[in-house]
């Protein structure tokens, strides 16, 4: 009977949100991403990071809200006023931007990439000297890439402090 109780117990909901918020952040930058990247074939890679991010980023929109929401406190401004929100509001926040932004700039310029790869007919990964445009539409990349790389690294690192602000009360 004790794990029907705890499947409306928010504090069973709170630590599997807190888990699978963690464990999805940590898998997509360490593991996923990186064995994709060596595994496949780079406009592979490219088209697969096209169709994970969007999922990634909406899970990281929704499960620091749902890290929020089931929250031991009181009340919403009691919420608010503890060290708890604002590491999820980082990770909510960065991730936002990542969606709604920094991805699709970084998908347009992916596709002004391989229009620019069509008029030269090679690769912008080919070896050799690369076209001023080339280079224009590869250094914009790199810098949206870039972006998006810190602000995951930001949810990431705002989630694990999270974590010890978690296991802190855990103890007590």
């Amino acid at each position: 009977m004790p794990l029907l109780a705890s499947l409306t117990s928010a504090a069973a909901w709170h630590v599997l949100s807190y888990g699978t918020l963690l464990g999805s952040q940590f898998y997509q930058s360490f593991i996923g991403g990186v064995v994709a990247f060596r595994a496949l074939p780079r406009p592979m890679f490219g088209l697969l990071q096209q169709r994970i991010f969007p999922v990634y980023f909406s899970m990281q929109i929704a499960l620091p809200l749902a890290v929020l929401l089931s929250h031991p406190t009181a009340s919403y401004d009691k919420l608010m006023a503890t060290e708890a929100a604002l590491p999820m509001l980082i990770t909510f926040a960065t991730s936002a931007v990542n969606l709604v932004a920094v991805g699709p700039a970084t998908t347009a310029i992916m596709r002004e990439r391989k229009a620019q790869e069509s008029k030269e007919g090679r690769k912008y990964y080919d070896e050799g000297e690369k076209s001023l445009e080339m280079k224009a539409l590869n250094k914009r990349f790199g810098v949206m890439h870039g972006v998006s790389s810190l602000l995951n690294l930001a949810a990431f690192v705002a989630t694990v402090a999270y974590g010890f602000t978690l296991a802190q009360k855990l103890v007590m």
